[in-house]
């Protein structure tokens, strides 16, 4: 049997990082971000669909979707980010499900879903148990500053657009302390496998 484990956490809390050390392990990783990018290729419907809906400017001239265009006109506005939402999101869900299949079809002990917006998504129902990345939130602030060369003020929006930290903790299986050194997220990754080993 196949244990289905989802990852998720809140943004910038590290969740990808325990994606890889699963993947590292050898576990296969379907991840959720890759797909919200496939599935907008240049020339894609839904990439044209969003371009119809937000304005010309959140294509690129290669064809491309400029997503620091698309991000200054969604984040901090609930109506236009549930615009986007229900544009995107009967997208994704198809193909993570497919891919999901495709995984356990491999006959893989633990196959791993990095859902970022895995309950706010009600992604629930594909797993058999969810690991959320735990951070506070000067951790996640400082991330989302150096990584995408955001003000303070912006990082913030990003990070109250999202379901609080403390609700998905409240709805996990498993948490993982991502704040530490990489070692101890590394102890931690090998206990959860070692724990749904026997589970499974």
């Amino acid at each position: 049997m196949t244990y289905k484990l989802g990852v998720t956490g809140g943004i910038a809390t590290g969740k990808s990082s325990i994606a890889r050390e699963l993947a590292a392990l050898g576990f296969p990783v379907v991840d959720a971000d890759s797909i919200a990018r496939q599935v907008v290729a240049p020339g894609s419907p839904l990439l044209a669909a969003i371009a119809t809906e937000f304005g010309a400017e959140v294509v690129d001239q290669d064809g491309t979707l400029n997503r620091p265009a698309l991000a200054q006109l969604v984040f901090g506005h609930d109506a236009a980010l549930g615009r986007l939402n229900a544009l995107m999101q009967p997208a994704i869900r198809r193909e993570f499900v497919r891919q999901l299949h495709a995984a356990v079809a491999t006959g893989a002990e633990i196959v791993v879903g990095d859902v970022p917006l895995l309950f706010e998504q009600q992604y629930q129902e594909y797993f058999d148990g969810i690991v959320v990345a735990v951070a506070d939130k000067e951790y996640q602030l400082e991330r989302i500053m150096a990584r995408d060369g955001l003000s303070q003020v912006q990082a913030r929006h990003r990070i109250e657009a999202q379901m609080p930290l403390s609700s998905k903790v409240q709805q996990a299986d498993f948490t993982v302390n991502t704040m530490g050194p990489e070692e101890l997220r590394h102890v931690q990754v090998m206990q959860l496998v070692r724990h749904i080993k026997n589970l499974v």
